[in-house]
């Protein structure tokens, strides 16, 4: 895959593809699909958030229509993660953190009806090339809920590796949660793709 670069800066100006996915930016109309995958209480079980609404759903695309370029600490790039023939399966999103030690974070959700099929990882391949090549970050990482085992799949299909165990750091959804967070350095990601 080709990705353009511009001196440490990206900006989704049209699709990504990958052999069998297309990333794109969102838009207005993909509502429907993503209260689908939102309103959903085994989707959302180890996220911060519960089961969400048609308002907040609308809500929550509007910010990601915005979140198309990396020009900044600060900025997230979102996609909605579908079949290149345009069935949608989710998302997936690379955080710049807004430190000065450039790091990021990516995150992903598939509908569970496309799940275990590796759309995940994919797409979330794409944007650890962005991130490490384009706008040169050195460290990015994924965060999970410790029971949540398909994430950890994904990430450790990325060859990042646990990096922290953190116990029962966070209280949510009326429970003492812990998390995992995974990581991959920019010369850990280098040397797998030479």
């Amino acid at each position: 895959m080709s990705i353009p670069t511009d001196a440490g800066r990206f900006s989704l100006t049209g699709p990504l593809y990958t052999a069998r996915l297309r990333l794109r930016a969102f838009v207005p109309g993909d509502v429907a699909f993503m209260l689908d995958v939102k309103s959903r209480p085994d989707v959302v079980r180890y996220l911060y958030e519960d089961v969400q609404d048609e308002a907040a759903v609308q809500a929550l695309v509007g910010r990601r229509v915005t979140q198309t370029a990396l020009k900044a600490p600060g900025d997230g790039l979102s996609t909605l993660v579908e079949t290149r023939d345009g069935v949608p399966l989710g998302e997936a999103m690379l955080m710049w953190d807004d430190s000065p030690h450039r790091q990021g974070e990516i995150g992903y959700i598939i509908h569970p009806a496309h799940q275990g099929h590796g759309y995940a990882a994919e797409a979330c391949e794409v944007l650890l090339r962005i991130g490490f090549l384009v706008v040169g970050l050195h460290r990015i990482v994924g965060r999970l809920e410790a029971r949540n085992q398909a994430s950890a799949r994904v990430l450790e299909k990325l060859r990042m590796r646990p990096e922290a165990h953190l116990v029962e750091n966070e209280w949510v959804k009326e429970e003492w949660q812990s998390e995992i967070v995974y990581a991959l350095l920019d010369r850990e990601w280098a040397a797998l793709h030479r």
